[in-house]
């Protein structure tokens, strides 16, 4: 076990060495494409064009070679500024750069020389020179090589924090507004809970409850018949209530969770959903491969009370479901021809926002008066 344990810290060790190595070239990669961008960005904020465009391409730049910065929209006005102030560490990175492949040459040559013919290639007075020397020659460079290296990821820190100072938003704000966006999202997620067994409540007490009472009478008037006739026609009455109180509870209960979410996977659920829809629908679903258990139950319950929507406030003819994924999200869009003029803000919807909402996902309802109309969903899938 120790033996064991050795070998894991030297593998983890070399593992961290190497992506240190690879981060180190990539930012000295990604530096020296900065510092001739630095001197486009300059001419570019004197001439007052292309300004946008170009801080887009360099905000991509540190994000593929260093980190990505988080910005508030691009304006004209903040992006000149941004360009104006970056040429100065296009031009830092650029003299980093030449240092480091000029001590690289002379480290290289003396090493070649070394090797060749035994010396340093370094004479005095016809002889070679003293290892003293050598030293007051070598050192320094070594440190030189050394403050050189360290300054690629030093300006590469200067370069986002130059970027995320004029044009972005500091971690700490970013922290401070998800916390807020989270402190909602959880609210928001108790009150859609709350809403929820409220409505299950009202199933339960309309509908399957007020069965179960008519179902008890027509048992009772069944025990107080005089004869066979009326006791064959009551037990019928409570045979049929029966089996409408079972599909009622089992409509409750898909409402509450579909098993066959579970059992077949979204596919099944939203062609038994289609099925049992009092109006047409149409499924397209683009979907491969299963987004997992989670994400599936949450298409599933936006698909469901879009169609419900649409069923129960529209009067549409057909309804169209559609799902495709994107790069790293899944979009859900229902569309439907009826009569339009959805309002976002009533229950149903607003409800559908909420658990969107949950997962980060967002929510976008285009509803005209006379239709048709559009929801749209994206839930993201990283």
């Amino acid at each position: 076990m120790r033996a064991s344990t050795v070998t894991n810290v030297h593998q983890d060790e070399q593992l961290s060495a190497g992506s240190l190595v690879r981060t180190w070239f990539r930012m000295l990669f990604g530096l020296t494409i900065g510092s001739v961008t630095g001197l486009l960005g300059l001419a570019a904020a004197a001439l007052g064009t292309g300004t946008i465009r170009l801080t887009e391409y360099e905000l991509r730049r540190i994000a593929r070679f260093d980190r990505a910065v988080y910005t508030t929209p691009l304006g004209k006005g903040g992006c000149r500024r941004y360009l104006a102030a970056r040429w100065l560490v296009g031009l830092l990175g650029a003299g980093v750069i030449c240092m480091l492949l000029f001590w690289y040459a002379v480290a290289i040559s003396m090493v070649t020389a070394w090797l060749f013919d035994g010396t340093w290639g370094l004479v005095k007075d016809g002889d070679h020179v003293s290892a003293e020397l050598l030293a007051l020659v070598t050192i320094p460079g070594a440190l030189v090589i050394f403050v050189t290296t360290a300054g690629v990821p030093g300006v590469a820190a200067l370069d986002r924090w130059l970027a995320t100072t004029v044009l972005g938003t500091s971690q700490q704000t970013l922290l401070r507004q998800r916390v807020a966006e989270l402190t909602s999202t959880r609210a928001d997620v108790i009150e859609a809970i709350d809403d929820e067994r409220r409505r299950i409540e009202r199933d339960l007490h309309d509908g399957v409850q007020q069965r179960l009472v008519a179902l008890g009478m027509l048992i009772g008037r069944a025990r107080r018949a005089k004869d066979d006739e009326q006791l064959q026609q009551l037990l019928r009455q409570a045979h049929d209530t029966a089996g409408e109180t079972i599909d009622e509870l089992r409509e409750v209960a898909t409402r509450v969770y579909p098993a066959v979410l579970d059992d077949s996977g979204l596919d099944a659920a939203l062609e038994v959903l289609a099925e049992r829809s009092s109006v047409r629908v149409d499924i397209g679903n683009e979907l491969k491969t299963s987004p997992g258990t989670a994400l599936e139950t949450v298409i599933y319950f936006v698909v469901s009370e879009a169609v419900n929507n649409a069923a129960k406030y529209a009067d549409p003819s057909v309804v169209e479901v559609s799902l495709w994924p994107g790069k790293d999200d899944i979009t859900i869009m229902v569309w439907d021809d009826g009569i339009g003029g959805a309002d976002p803000t009533g229950t149903g919807l607003s409800g559908l926002a909420r658990r969107v909402k949950a997962v980060d996902g967002d929510f976008e309802v285009t509803s005209p008066l006379g239709g048709p109309t559009t929801i749209y969903a994206r839930l993201p899938c990283g």
